[in-house]
């Protein structure tokens, strides 16, 4: 299958068996097929031929009847070239792998014994896939104005994007999900986006900030408690997990939770059940647990504060939220909509921002994230005496970039420093070419040329 016309799109397997090896080649005569038996074979592949779609085997050499390199080797593709459909085939065919694999960021997973039609159909539909999705960053390139995703979430980043992908893929699924991430990173937006995504769209949406509330109160905010259960129980009231049967429940800062509670919210997870305080008789609830943390709950489970046991039910799904500084260009694009937002009810007179305030918000690091970035707006909103918000306004000193990736190959590095560039350059332009061109310090011709290398949209 080729690129309208031209030569067979490259497919790489990854296979140690032999027998398979020529049998996959043989089924997949209308892509160009790439065999590797084991990681470092793969990762030579990769380098050079660069596929869309690999499929990969679990179990590879030195642990072929295990999955630990198999892992190791996804991990390694998705670093080089993170838009990679991984499809995972594996004889360790349990559900913990197929959610570990996808947890990891594979595309898709296939359980052998292999069904050549069907697995083909998978790897034509990851190439569809990677198609659209080249597609649409190349729309994405167009500006700040559609840059909504999940749940309402405002990025152009290919790293939240990756989250929101990832999100959409599990939210048809009934398994509870993780959150990690930063204060401020919008851990509950996300939440809301993947409740909105899936069949539970229609039931509740129910979210509790577990540290927000005082420790002996926490159990009746949850589970509810029944009339005279205790002074000032003057009423029988539904807990908040009660409230989002049949739909969802978002437990912020789980790892607030104290363990004697634990237990308790470990029992329901078991047995889709609860009793509320001061009740005997049990309520079957059907409520999907999407939770959140930016503590260390490794730590925690070490140190006896967290429940090893708890802590896997609810993370059956883990997925990690990137800070805004990993970000880039995010942080200009949500300073424009927090701007637009706030600047009509506080300081009609405000238009936009200054260049200093652009640069200084896009070299800022921003520790407390999102959060951060609309507090410090809106008081720049405010303190604002002319039409452009400056540095000044922003109470910000310049900050460096920082942070380092690895890429593929010295061309992937070029280019991915080249997107970034641009990106920026393009939001402080808000599109306008000649200004981006001036900005990046190249001409206008030579910015239509990367725009077209790199199919971004001028």
């Amino acid at each position: 299958m080729s690129d309208g016309g031209g030569e067979p799109r490259a497919l790489l397997v990854v296979e140690d068996d032999p027998g398979l090896q020529a049998q996959l080649k043989w089924a997949y005569d209308d892509y160009r097929v790439l065999i590797a038996g084991d990681h470092d074979a793969a990762i030579d592949l990769l380098r050079a031929e660069e596929p869309a779609v690999v499929t990969l085997d679990l179990g590879l050499p030195p642990d072929a009847d295990g999955t630990r390199e198999g892992f190791r080797l996804l991990k390694a593709i998705l670093e080089m070239k993170p838009d990679t459909k991984v499809i995972v085939v594996s004889g360790h065919g349990e559900r913990a792998s197929a959610l570990a694999a996808i947890a990891s960021g594979a595309w898709d997973f296939y359980q052998k014994p292999i069904a050549i039609e069907e697995l083909g159909l998978i790897v034509r539909r990851a190439f569809h896939v990677h198609d659209l999705e080249a597609e649409n960053a190349r729309l994405a390139g167009e500006g700040a104005n559609d840059n909504r995703v999940l749940g309402g979430m405002i990025t152009g980043a290919p790293e939240m994007l990756k989250v929101a992908r990832t999100i959409e893929r599990v939210a048809g699924l009934d398994v509870s999900v993780m959150l990690l991430g930063a204060s401020g990173t919008g851990k509950e937006l996300l939440a809301r986006g993947l409740h909105e995504a899936s069949p539970r769209r229609d039931g509740a949406f129910v979210a509790i900030n577990c540290a927000a509330i005082p420790e002996n109160l926490l159990e009746s905010e949850l589970f509810g408690h029944e009339k005279g259960a205790f002074t000032g129980a003057v009423k029988t009231t539904e807990g908040k997990i009660e409230l989002a049967h049949g739909g969802t429940l978002f437990l912020d800062e789980v790892g607030d939770i104290p363990l004697p509670l634990q237990v308790k919210l470990l029992r329901f997870l078991q047995e889709r059940t609860i009793e509320r305080i001061g009740g005997r008789k049990p309520i079957t609830v059907d409520t999907r647990i999407v939770c959140a943390t930016h503590r260390d709950l490794d730590a925690m489970i070490a140190a006896g504060s967290f429940r090893d046991d708890l802590y896997y039910r609810l993370a059956e799904m883990v997925v990690r939220i990137p800070a805004l500084a990993e970000r880039p260009g995010d942080a200009v694009l949500l300073a424009r909509h927090f701007l637009h937002q706030y600047a009509p009810a506080m300081n009609s007179g405000v238009r936009g921002f200054a260049p200093d305030a652009l640069q200084a918000i896009d070299e800022g690091r921003w520790p407390g994230n999102v959060r951060e970035l609309e507090n410090r707006i809106k008081r720049a909103v405010i303190m604002a005496d002319g039409k452009l918000v400056t540095r000044d306004d922003l109470d910000m000193a310049a900050a460096g970039d920082g942070g380092e990736e690895a890429y593929l190959n010295l061309r992937s590095a070029r280019e991915a420093a080249d997107r970034v560039a641009i990106r920026r350059a393009m939001t402080q332009s808000e599109g306008n070419i000649s200004l981006a061109a001036k900005l990046l310090g190249i001409s206008r011709p030579t910015l239509y040329d990367l725009l077209k290398q790199y199919q971004m949209q001028g």
